[in-house]
């Protein structure tokens, strides 16, 4: 994010058709196979399809909710949103986390039930619809692969379709054992297997998008080496009150007081000010506020 603001949305026109694309194909895709498999579960009695269904689902609602907040990213601020609607994104992180962990409580909480009365379940059955799981799941999470390191909510799409297609296989294994063993309660520890690994997938995200919520330090930013990057201009003399938080899950903003050596003239003033934002880019903060302070007058407030 090394350029100015006034033209960085043209910069990024290919990701976003890209990444809507993304969105449209991963979402059809996605909820075409949740009813599938949710009528298979039915059909053969299987937990772990069941469990393995209810995970897409929320996967597909995650899906939605990101891509209705990408959208709201773009709308223009209000003069009651006077940032813009950016840090949506950072709310639908949050709520995907929670409501994924909500669906896995229900998961685990049925399985428990389960382990007492195991079911006959159809293995082949359970295998076959699992493995179309695996390529649906697969295609999907390569279709954000590109774009996850730049966006938190992205990242949660792939992680999400990530993790479905590794669950999708552990379901194909239990399948072909049932299939083979006749072991049915391994139906039911499948199931409890994906939600521990959705549980342990979904806590760091859940952890971030509180962190950026709270207004907390985004991930990647290095507050010591911001200060020293502001402290290397040989007019600036103090440093105080510092402050970076995140606008939306790609864009962070900071504001500083900055106390200036004497003597200097008016252009050091503007000059310095503008050497620093441009500095401050190249550390991933794309909206900085710059307060120059005379000696001696710097007041401790926050």
């Amino acid at each position: 994010m090394e350029h100015a603001h006034h033209h960085h949305h043209h910069h990024h026109a290919p990701l976003e058709t890209n990444l809507n694309r993304a969105f449209v194909l991963g979402i059809g895709l996605n909820l075409g196979f949740v009813l599938v498999e949710a009528g298979a579960g039915y059909y053969y009695d299987s937990l772990a399809l069941y469990s393995d269904a209810g995970h897409n689902l929320s996967d597909v609602v995650s899906l939605i909710l990101a891509m209705i907040a990408f959208r709201l990213a773009k709308l223009p601020a209000t003069t009651t949103f006077t940032y813009g609607y950016r840090k949506t994104t950072i709310l639908v992180s949050l709520v995907n986390a929670v409501v994924l962990l909500a669906a896995m409580a229900i998961i685990a909480w049925e399985s428990v039930h389960r382990l007492q009365t195991p079911r006959n379940v159809n293995g082949e059955g359970v295998a076959l619809v699992a493995g179309v799981g695996i390529v649906i799941n697969t295609f999907t999470a390569w279709l954000f692969f590109k774009d996850r390191k730049n966006d938190l909510n992205v990242k949660g799409a792939y992680l999400h379709m990530a993790a479905d297609a590794l669950v999708s296989m552990g379901v194909v294994l239990a399948g072909i054992l049932i299939y083979y063993t006749g072991w049915y309660w391994l139906d039911v520890v499948v199931s409890l297997l994906i939600v521990v690994v959705v549980v342990i997938s979904t806590w760091s995200l859940l952890r971030d998008s509180l962190i950026l919520t709270l207004d907390g330090v985004p991930n990647g930013i290095d507050l010591e080496e911001i200060e020293s990057t502001i402290r290397q201009f040989e007019l600036v003399q103090e440093v105080s009150h510092l402050h970076v938080w995140a606008m939306s899950t790609t864009q962070n903003a900071l504001t500083v007081h900055i106390t200036l050596r004497e003597p200097f003239g008016l252009s050091d003033f503007f000059s310095v000010k503008e050497s620093i934002k441009h500095e401050l880019e190249h550390l991933s903060i794309q909206h900085s506020t710059i307060e120059v302070e005379l000696p001696g007058t710097a007041k401790d407030c926050y």
